[in-house]
């Protein structure tokens, strides 16, 4: 079967832009549920760690609120006093669980997408007044789900919630025969257990919706074929991008060259701010002309000068014949027919003293200044 490009097939995977746009718009994978458990999870946990201190200091309260001498109740100014006392101390004593919860409620929503802001989410969306569009979301698949997993939760917290109120009934009832501090704190611990418990029966609800956010989520990036074909051509037709990839090219085409230069024959300068690198195969018969394995001017010429120093590359000074060939020699190509006596003359002074250098003949004589080249390929300096 065909596959319609009307934008309502979307078989293709999103692309890094297409990703990267929807964090920036805060359309990330987030789990209400996770985010719940987690909450939950840490505050039963801190009234488990914490619920002796918070017991302790809760009596401290009551027994300095309700032993009060006649003194301070006829004084007006020593209630004001009493409730500041009593916030701090209710202040200090919840301190510790307050953070654990802040903390718990921070890293919990990052665990699934990371962190992010967006500032679109912060702007009024006046389509979410439009009573069309809240009534198609009360009855789409993704309400359908939450009203599932609402009653799942109201389930599994009712069924624990049973499961635990039967296992701890004896010592819910010998609470009220414990002396009032000793029961206080058993209290704090039974709560704290039965929080716990509860709160763990949710995992199951969060380890099925996590997977599922992120299935939803990816379902809405995929794109169809003519989306990723038109943000290839949105991106391509930058300039930005089009002179990012000039510039990754230059690169790449500037390496090659550099990389090439030890197999040069000769290097001709200007001597400073012209250089070109050829090489000769005469393996490749009579009719094979010399090839330009690199050019540049100054800094580019010092690097190639540099380099076949290193390389022990013979370099020639020859300011018009290294011009010509810079303004008539595109990279790997042979030189122009009109170079040819020129360049073979530089080439022969090569060879000779290559032979010389082997003790196999005479040092030649100084390469002319004077090279033959055809005045439409000279350039001047």
């Amino acid at each position: 079967m065909a596959e319609s490009e009307s934008g309502q097939d979307k078989t293709e995977e999103p692309t890094d832009k297409r990703v990267k746009d929807s964090r920036e718009k805060g359309e990330i994978a987030r789990s209400k549920e996770l985010n719940t458990v987690a909450v939950t999870l840490g505050g039963a946990g801190a009234l488990l760690a914490f619920g002796g201190h918070l017991a302790q200091s809760l009596m401290d309260i009551m027994r300095m609120n309700f032993s009060l001498s006649r003194e301070v109740l006829v004084n007006e100014g020593s209630m004001s006093a009493f409730l500041l006392a009593s916030g701090k101390m209710a202040l200090w004593a919840t301190q510790p669980v307050l953070i654990l919860l802040f903390v718990v409620s921070f890293v919990a929503p990052i665990a699934l997408g990371g962190f992010i802001f967006s500032g679109s989410l912060l702007q009024p969306k006046f389509s979410r007044m439009n009573p069309l569009s809240g009534i198609k979301r009360m009855f789409s698949l993704n309400a359908l789900t939450e009203l599932l997993k609402a009653l799942a939760k109201f389930i599994m917290i009712l069924v624990v919630g049973l499961i635990v109120l039967s296992k701890d009934r004896e010592a819910l009832l010998a609470i009220a025969n414990e002396p009032l501090e000793q029961a206080i704190i058993h209290s704090a611990v039974v709560v704290g257990w039965s929080a716990l418990w509860m709160s763990a029966g949710l995992l199951l609800i969060a380890a099925l919706d996590v997977p599922f956010q992120l299935w939803q989520t990816h379902k809405k990036l995929k794109m169809t074929k003519q989306e990723v074909r038109d943000e290839h051509k949105d991106s391509d037709g930058k300039p930005e991008v089009k002179q990012r990839i000039r510039q990754l090219q230059r690169e790449i085409s500037q390496r090659r060259m550099m990389a090439a230069i030890p197999e040069a024959d000769v290097i001709i300068t200007n001597p400073t701010h012209y250089a070109v690198a050829l090489k000769y195969d005469p393996e490749k018969g009579a009719g094979a002309a010399p090839l330009l394995l690199a050019k540049g001017t100054d800094f580019i010429a010092l690097k190639i000068r540099e380099i076949g120093a290193e390389h022990k590359v013979q370099i020639l000074q020859s300011p018009e014949l290294a011009r010509a060939i810079y303004y008539s020699t595109e990279l790997e190509q042979e030189i122009p027919a009109g170079l040819y006596l020129a360049v073979a003359q530089v080439l022969a002074y090569v060879f000779q003293i290559r032979q010389h250098r082997a003790g196999k003949g005479k040092r030649p004589d100084p390469l002319k200044d004077d090279l033959p080249i055809p005045p439409d390929l000279r350039r001047d300096s």
